[in-house]
């Protein structure tokens, strides 16, 4: 084997070492909180180590290690008390939820008589909400600011008034637009319109567009 080839394995072994060792520091540190969670939940519930015990058939000091962390958690002694306290084993260990990409429904925000409900759950960059317009005739306010959004249009008609175009979508029709174009979207007052909206306040480019018509065309 040359030289260069043994150098090459020794830095291969020193970061698979490396890695095992950063998971073996993770795997620590969830071990480290399930004691105070432990003592946390039955606490939660009003439970005393000695009637934990008497449910779980777990001594009353290996309890009270387990949650001082003297005691290191097992499977053995975690389900019994999961099944006591009636909670998934997950909660116990404190392990981070994953694969479930469905979007709880947040709470619906009311602005200016339009129903907004939020779909994105970080903060800054792109926000999509679904919105409700309730039926009704309203003046067009067109109105400048920075950014760029994305309208879909799901049930309904939705009016969009963009520069010089007086745009009417329908269902399935999508629109997209500099927002530092004087812009108003609302109502036709025909009936409700579900629709879309995607707003990027650094003006990210969405690709999806209908066909504008000018004042005065027929819908």
């Amino acid at each position: 084997m040359s030289e260069s080839d043994k150098h090459q394995g020794h830095k291969e072994t020193g970061a698979e070492t490396g890695a095992e060792t950063g998971a073996d520091a993770d795997t620590e540190g969830v071990l480290a909180e399930v004691g105070p969670r432990l003592r946390r939940i039955r606490k939660e519930r009003g439970a005393t180590l000695a009637g934990l015990s008497s449910a779980t058939g777990i001594s009353v000091s290996t309890l009270s290690r387990l949650e001082s962390g003297l005691r290191k958690p097992s499977l053995e002694l975690l389900l019994p008390i999961a099944r006591a306290h009636q909670v998934p084993l997950d909660e116990l260990v404190g392990a981070p939820q994953v694969g479930d990409p469905r979007i709880r429904a947040a709470k619906p925000i009311v602005m200016h008589g339009r129903t907004h409900w939020p779909l994105t759950r970080q903060p800054g960059g792109l926000q999509a909400y679904k919105v409700l317009e309730p039926q009704r005739k309203l003046e067009p306010e067109p109105r400048t600011h920075e950014g760029y959004e994305w309208l879909y249009v799901l049930s309904g008609r939705l009016r969009l008034v963009l520069g010089e175009h007086d745009v009417v979508l329908g269902a399935g029709e999508a629109a997209e637009f500099d927002t530092r174009v004087p812009h108003w979207f609302g109502s036709t007052g025909e009936g409700p319109v579900e629709f879309l909206s995607l707003f990027g306040r650094q003006g990210e480019r969405m690709h999806v567009r209908a066909r504008p018509k000018k004042r005065g065309e027929d819908d």
